[in-house]
């Protein structure tokens, strides 16, 4: 869970508990709630002004508004709350239409330390994901290993990247490669970034923005400077019309409020956050669904966005089939663990689950990923047709030929047959409609059903 997620998130799922299990709703509790949702996003080093804006909004509507027949007084204070996060963080996702003309082009801009070059070969890898050909051109000219970092990136991820490390003029860089440009449905421009934002910067980005004459000019801020975003981010409208933020660092901060509420004030949506070090780990912002995943209400858009990208929907139909009626063997499992490993970590993935958010999962579930899924794919290799389809036949002479054959110890194939019954009794339960049984096994609790 992202830091800022889980502290924020934490304050915030309390503040609400404490609504669902309150017998009477009056002011006293309403102020009592703000105060508290004040408190968590100050701590959060959301603005100051922002912060009573959104608590003043929270407070009207939770003692003048009515809740409809269908919910009772506490549920429509609860989704209250949750509709003025939703509006507060800008509502609706706010997504970049590609355009057919050739190139289109982003313009990334930012400070040292923002992680905009590594931003820009994400970016490249989520449009080439959705069927675009990417190109990345380098025009930072300042930082020494820039060009030859975002090379290192385009290789990993088979995207061209073009610059010059020799020229120090990056209207130049831009006009030197201007006839590559037409191939490509997207191209990506990585700017030079600075200690601080000063003249002479201001001067070069307005220069190549005349030049560029960008589609789209995200600024990449992380997320760890907090408040100071929000003068970043006006003076680089100032200069070339941000048409966007991207939040980088959102899984190593506490403090991402500032760089979310900073967007908020400057009328520059955010338009993807960074949420890890890995290429894939860049995510399109949806307000509701970012909102949700803080409440332990889920955020199934996004689950089923990596769905789409880690399976295809015939073998996830077939599985899905499979793994509900709990009729699924060693080979079935192994599948199912390759999808999750894909999706990225458990505990993210379980809190994009609605009701599942506020699980606390074993850790013998987390570390299921990885080196231990190698190591699994060893012991399967050891086994016969018939084991593998029916691994209730394993039995202790079995156990130590498998154990042998693999390199393996026995108790590393004990512990993939408990994972296999766990995962089998988890699915039946799923199956079954009864989410409660499942948090039973996590020994956790269930979050509060909204």
């Amino acid at each position: 869970m992202l830091l800022m997620l889980g502290n924020l998130g934490d304050s915030l799922k309390s503040t609400l508990k404490k609504i669902a299990g309150s017998i009477f709703i009056d002011e006293k509790l309403i102020d009592e709630i703000v105060r508290e949702i004040q408190r968590a996003l100050l701590q959060a080093d959301v603005n100051v002004k922002l912060v009573f804006e959104l608590s003043k909004n929270i407070k009207k509507r939770a003692l003048d508004e009515k809740a409809p027949k269908n919910l009772d007084q506490r549920e429509y204070i609860i989704n209250v709350v949750y509709e003025e996060l939703v509006k507060f963080l800008g509502e609706n996702r706010k997504e970049i239409k590609i355009e057919k003309k050739k190139p289109f082009k982003i313009m990334l801009l930012g400070l040292f330390g923002s992680g905009k070059t590594t931003t820009s070969a994400k970016l490249a890898k989520y449009y080439s994901k959705r069927g675009y050909k990417v190109g990345i051109l380098g025009l930072d000219v300042w930082r020494a290993a820039a060009l030859k970092q975002l090379k290192q990136l385009g290789e990993k991820i088979n995207i061209n990247v073009y610059g010059n490390e020799k020229e120090k003029n990056p209207i130049k860089i831009y006009k030197e490669f201007e006839k590559e440009y037409k191939d490509y449905d997207l191209l990506i421009i990585d700017t030079a970034g600075r200690d601080a934002l000063n003249d002479e910067l201001i001067k070069e980005i307005d220069s190549i923005n005349k030049m560029v004459n960008p589609d789209e000019v995200l600024l990449v801020i992380s997320a760890d400077i907090g408040q100071a975003a929000q003068s970043q981010a006006q003076k680089f409208h100032e200069t070339c019309k941000v048409t966007g933020v991207i939040a980088t660092k959102m899984d190593s901060t506490a403090k991402a409020g500032g760089a979310l509420s900073a967007c908020a004030a400057t009328e520059a949506p955010i338009r993807f956050i960074g949420m890890g070090e890995k290429i894939d780990d860049l995510e399109e912002f949806n307000p509701k669904g970012f909102v949700g995943r803080m409440l332990g209400m889920g955020d199934l858009e996004a689950l089923l966005e990596k769905a789409k990208e880690a399976i295809n929907e015939e073998d996830a139909k077939d599985m899905g089939k499979k793994m509900l009626k709990g009729d699924f063997n060693f080979l079935d499992l192994y599948d199912q663990l390759q999808m999750m490993n894909k999706m990225g970590p458990l505990d993210k993935i379980f809190d994009m689950i609605p009701g599942l958010g506020g699980v606390k999962l074993p850790k013998e579930a987390l570390q299921v990923q990885g080196d231990k899924l190698k190591a699994w794919k060893y012991l399967f290799q050891s086994m016969t047709k018939e084991e593998l389809e029916d691994p209730e036949i394993l039995t202790g002479d079995r156990i130590n030929r498998i154990a042998k054959g693999a390199g393996r110890n026995a108790s590393d194939i004990r512990e993939l047959l408990k994972q296999y019954r766990m995962s089998k009794k988890m699915m039946k339960t799923m199956g079954s409609g009864n989410p409660e049984k499942l948090m039973k096994k996590f020994k956790g609790k269930m979050p509060m059903k909204f």
